[in-house]
């Protein structure tokens, strides 16, 4: 029995499968088994707490998580949204009213304000000295305007005060103030006049002068002309090629007729010669043959050249219109 005692140890029942680790295991084994322990803990694993953690590591981890979920719904917003709920909290945490961030809008303006203030009727080299980003936006609306014609207002025609503006590219495509009257409240289409008009006016505080064209009905053209007339443009007479080319045979026909007289002429002397003398009138008759085929020759001449004047030079150049002065004519009567 002795024996039997300490082989379990003093006389207790002990397993070398119990739970616990410090009962039925040697010191030598204990000491392995933390050792395989440790080679076999992963960087990444947390070690198991045996206490409780402290207040301030609970206080910072729930502030942690708080600036997360604070960061995550400011970025989802705009910067607008941003902006007012900085200005809400500010508001909320110091006092004051939402009326002091507001923005004053008293020196905004829109592109229509600044092409009021910085337009030009006609620009000139000297307005273009200093310019500005405002100066430049009304420099490209001007260039975008077409200037044949002008739109007037005639509302008050009987003080001798009229306004005058270029046209814009729909009026242009519908035609108004050039086949349908000028004046801005009118929209006839029938007996318009061009008028050329010295527009006085007043611009950034300096007198100008411009000669401006507009086209009328009789109703408007007797407001513009109520004080004094104003000169009227009318079309000219064309002048053709076509009419150029009539007269150039109507001159060769003249050349003709005076050769024939001529020859006429020379005739009767000779008739009259040949009476006197036989000798007189043979040497009369050769000079008078020899002057008509040179009268011959002159008369030839200019209706068609012979075939050795072909290789005496070039031929002559014939002058072909060109695109720019086939459009001149054909607006001719549309521009007046």
């Amino acid at each position: 029995m002795d024996n039997l005692v300490k082989v379990h140890g003093s006389g207790g029942y002990d397993s070398d499968f119990s739970d616990d680790d410090g009962q039925g295991e040697s010191s030598e084994r204990r000491l392995k088994r933390k050792h395989e322990e440790e080679i076999l803990q992963k960087p990444f694993h947390k070690g198991k707490h045996s206490q409780v953690a402290h207040r301030s590591f609970h206080s910072n981890e729930l502030d942690r998580e708080e600036a997360r979920s604070r960061r995550a719904h400011l970025i989802s917003m705009n910067a607008f949204e941003r902006h007012k709920k900085f200005v809400g909290d500010y508001i909320l945490y110091y006092g004051g009213q939402m009326a002091d961030f507001r923005r004053s809008t008293v020196n905004d303006k829109k592109d229509v304000d600044v092409l009021r203030e910085n337009h030009r009727f006609l620009w000139r080299d000297e307005d273009e000295e200093d310019m500005t980003w405002e100066k430049e936006l009304a420099r490209k609306y001007y260039d975008k305007l077409f200037k044949e014609y002008c739109i007037a207002d005639l509302g008050r025609y009987k003080e001798n005060k009229f306004g005058f503006r270029w046209r814009v590219e729909n009026e242009v495509v519908s035609g108004k103030g050039q086949f349908q009257c000028g004046n801005k409240r009118c929209e006839k289409q029938e007996g318009l006049k061009s008028w050329e008009v010295n527009f006085a006016y007043v611009e950034q505080g300096e007198k100008r002068n411009a000669l401006v064209k507009l086209r009328l009905c009789p109703e408007c053209s007797f407001k513009l002309n109520y004080h004094y007339k104003r000169k009227e443009v009318k079309a000219k007479p064309k002048t053709t090629r076509s009419s150029e080319k009539n007269q150039e045979p109507k001159q060769k026909k003249k050349k003709k007729k005076r050769s024939s007289l001529s020859m006429k002429h020379k005739n009767k002397r000779r008739r009259d010669h040949s009476s006197s003398s036989s000798s007189s009138s043979s040497s009369s008759s050769s000079e008078e043959s020899q002057d008509s085929d040179k009268g011959a020759e002159a008369g030839e001449e200019p209706e068609s050249q012979s075939e050795a004047d072909h290789w005496r030079g070039p031929a002559p150049v014939v002058e072909e219109k060109s695109r720019e002065e086939e459009f001149d004519e054909y607006f001719d009567d549309m521009f007046l």
